[in-house]
């Protein structure tokens, strides 16, 4: 058995390669080694491809994978070799306050993978973190293979998105961000009965898959311009709830604006150099929760079911595929906004 490895690498701002690195391997008694099926990039990734947020040069990239257990450790007993499993990109430990309280993307025992752009992947607190799938990845059409990879991340973030901001049956949502995860939010105020949804986008492709996962209005405007067209259709009285799937200013000033009082904006779009008025939403009795998602507790409480049985599709996002080897490519198609999302086959 090979003692390599592909990986791909974040080399510096622009550039990305695929090297042969050491195997991926057990380093704790409660790790697991996942042999991966499907990686992809994220939104995230792209701010240091395109420079506009630190990150270590020539260092390992990623954090989005389903794949099969090669190796666990003798504290593990959730799964053995041979199990298909998704990795969220949050690990964590699944068993102090935090995480029994359903938020393990802040376990203090735990972290974020930034290494699952690779043949294998070492998961820290396996029992803790792995989300296992009924069967193995040969069960699976790649629609549905795709759809189980996006709730390692986007799809769950969008989900928390939609949670945080207590997304109701009857309620008028608005979707801040065409992205993945902003779709994906879409996909989610429409499965917790969001009556209007509308969603931010001025790009026809993303906009079409957002009346395809319910959107009910697409905005194209930006600004102040977004902000009164949203009020001129609510009644001047504004959107019950917010999803901010992006995390610039310009889009949380936008969602701020847009907001009704009394309703919640639920953030999941990592901040840059965002600033929240204290008094603004103090006057306006206006909630912000969110953060990283907690993907395993979303997973194992209903959205996992919901890919296996068919009932909603978010691999949709994915619009073009690669392999490994051309990771550059894989990058450079979603810095241009040539795809929405890419995935990346093993």
């Amino acid at each position: 058995m090979s003692e390599t490895m592909k990986a791909a690498f974040f080399v510096e701002p622009g550039k990305m390669a695929v090297e042969e690195v050491p195997k991926a391997r057990l380093e704790k008694d409660d790790d697991a080694v996942v042999r991966v099926v499907r990686a992809c990039v994220c939104g995230s990734d792209l701010w240091y491809f395109r420079g506009l947020s630190g990150h270590p040069k020539h260092s390992q990239i990623g954090h989005e994978s389903i794949g099969v257990v090669e190796e666990v450790g003798p504290e593990v007993t959730s799964v053995k070799p041979g199990d298909f499993v998704v990795l969220p990109f949050p690990y964590s430990c699944g068993k102090c306050p935090v995480c029994k309280a359903g938020f393990e993307s802040v376990c203090p025992h735990g972290g974020y993978f930034g290494a699952s752009q690779a043949e294998y992947v070492r998961v820290p607190e396996a029992d803790g973190t792995v989300v296992k799938v009924p069967g193995s990845p040969e069960d699976y059409d790649d629609a549905t293979l795709a759809s189980l990879l996006s709730i390692a991340d986007v799809m769950s973030t969008g989900y928390h998105a939609a949670v945080s901001a207590e997304v109701k049956p009857g309620d008028t949502a608005v979707v801040m961000g065409d992205g993945a995860v902003g779709l994906c939010g879409v996909l989610s105020a429409h499965m917790l009965g969001a009556k209007r949804i509308i969603a931010m986008s001025r790009h026809k492709d993303r906009a079409a898959l957002a009346r395809e996962f319910g959107a009910t209005d697409i905005v194209a405007e930006r600004d102040q311009a977004a902000i009164d067209k949203v009020l001129e259709m609510t009644g001047g009285y504004g959107a019950d709830a917010v999803l901010e799937c992006v995390g610039s200013k310009q889009s949380f000033d936008t969602a701020i604006g847009l907001i009704r009082r009394g309703g919640v904006i639920g953030r999941v779009g990592l901040p840059h150099d965002v600033e929240i008025s204290a008094e603004g939403t103090f006057y306006g009795n206006i909630g912000i929760k969110g953060g990283p998602a907690p993907v395993r507790h979303y997973d194992l409480n209903g959205l996992l079911d919901a890919v296996v049985n068919h009932e909603i599709n978010p691999g949709r996002v994915f619009t073009a595929e690669y392999d490994l080897d051309h990771i550059q490519d894989a990058y450079e198609a979603m810095d241009q906004r040539k795809v929405i999302k890419a995935l990346i086959r093993f």
